[in-house]
């Protein structure tokens, strides 16, 4: 495959532009006059500007220009980083083209052991993301981060993409979780089916008086897409429908900080950045380059090799006096994290872990005799 070929250059403004010698733009290889070597790089910027998923836009096309901007004049962080920007993915003929360009650009690189970091575009576009997995065998988790939940039966496709994603065929979805929605925003009838299917939701609220506790579910995800809506208006501008309430450029980065540290995680998307509604300094840009420069942060301090016969954890074996009559649970001796272990039947078609991320909290519930919920929805999805 000609990976080169689905890709237009950084802007040559971008790479002309004199950075200090000690900025991300000069730890990374990006595709100016030539496309970078891809051997031994561990992570790949595509830029995205797709914007047919939504009804009107203004600037979408220039969103990932201008978070590039901001990125590459940010400080290189610790240590060294094998990071290439790929460029501008060309958008298809027609939406489902740039759909199928995502996949396979996605699945080339995973298959190279690449994460790809998408920027710009509509939240749609992470449904050409999750295609991206569809020829691996596996079955995969999904973490979005937004303020609704997409899965309107009309409308534009980003008002229905996640809707899109559950009900693909042939589905090899194995869960779905979505953290910081806000009710006033969200139909009750959409939360109703999210319960049935047990997938895990975190309201806004929830997400500030508990944040220790959506580590574990962030841990779960082999990808995330993360829409900008989801950040308040006075941190983000600049988001598509951007709201007044939301997390702040704060939370938006430490949930980054997490998927970055998680092992399994193997792409994520942050879209939505509209530069027309934006400040005059470009803030939500320079929000969205922090959260990429965190995220890069946490995925090389990635420690736990989640190899849990190794002498890198320790083995918890907790007693119930109903069943299940053990649960059995593992610590990092590296990084501190929890896990523990679900019973399955297995499966011919798709391999599927039975460890699952948890906290310690889960722990010390079943040592008081208590099955943690976390365990029940987790037996339920395998089932």
């Amino acid at each position: 495959m000609n990976i080169q070929s689905f890709f237009d250059p950084v802007e040559e403004f971008l790479w002309q532009k004199k950075y200090a010698e000690n900025t991300f733009f000069h730890q990374i290889h990006y595709y100016g006059e030539s496309f970078p070597q891809l051997k031994g790089i561990h992570i790949a910027i595509v830029g995205l500007k797709e914007t047919r998923g939504i009804k009107k836009y203004e600037s979408l096309d220039r969103s990932s220009s201008e978070i590039r901007e901001k990125l590459y004049e940010l400080k290189r962080g610790f240590g060294a980083i094998r990071v290439a920007d790929l460029g501008d993915l060309i958008s298809g003929e027609t939406l489902e083209d740039t759909y199928h360009a995502i996949q396979k650009v996605g699945e080339y690189l995973m298959k190279q052991q690449i994460l790809p970091v998408y920027i710009g575009g509509t939240h749609d576009l992470d449904f050409g993301q999750y295609l991206s997995y569809q020829n691996m065998k596996k079955l995969v988790s999904l973490l979005t981060v937004d303020s609704k939940v997409d899965m309107e039966e009309k409308g534009p496709m980003a008002d229905q993409h996640t809707q899109e994603i559950i009900l693909h065929q042939p589905n090899f979805l194995f869960s779905y979780a979505h953290l910081a929605y806000q009710s006033f925003l969200v139909d009750p009838t959409l939360i109703n089916v999210m319960e049935k299917l047990y997938f895990d939701h975190v309201r806004l609220g929830q997400v500030r008086s508990e944040f220790k506790e959506i580590e574990p579910i962030i841990r779960n995800a082999d990808f995330l897409s993360f829409d900008l809506a989801a950040i308040q208006s006075t941190d983000a501008p600049g988001a598509v429908d951007a709201q007044p309430f939301g997390l702040t450029a704060e939370e938006a980065c430490q949930i980054c900080w997490f998927a970055g540290t998680n092992e399994k995680l193997s792409s994520i998307g942050i879209y939505g950045y509209e530069p027309y509604y934006d400040d005059p300094h470009n803030k939500t840009a320079k929000v969205v380059a922090v959260m990429i420069w965190y995220f890069i942060e946490g995925f090389y301090s990635r420690k736990d090799s989640l190899s849990f016969k190794s002498n890198d954890y320790i083995k918890y074996t907790v007693s119930l006096d109903s069943k299940p009559n053990t649960i059995v649970f593992y610590k990092s001796k590296k990084s501190g994290k929890w896990w523990m272990e679900i019973p399955q039947n297995e499966t011919e078609k798709f391999d599927r872990g039975t460890t699952v991320p948890c906290s310690y909290s889960d722990y010390q519930m079943a040592q008081k005799g208590e099955i943690p919920e976390r365990w029940v929805n987790a037996q339920i999805k395998l089932l």
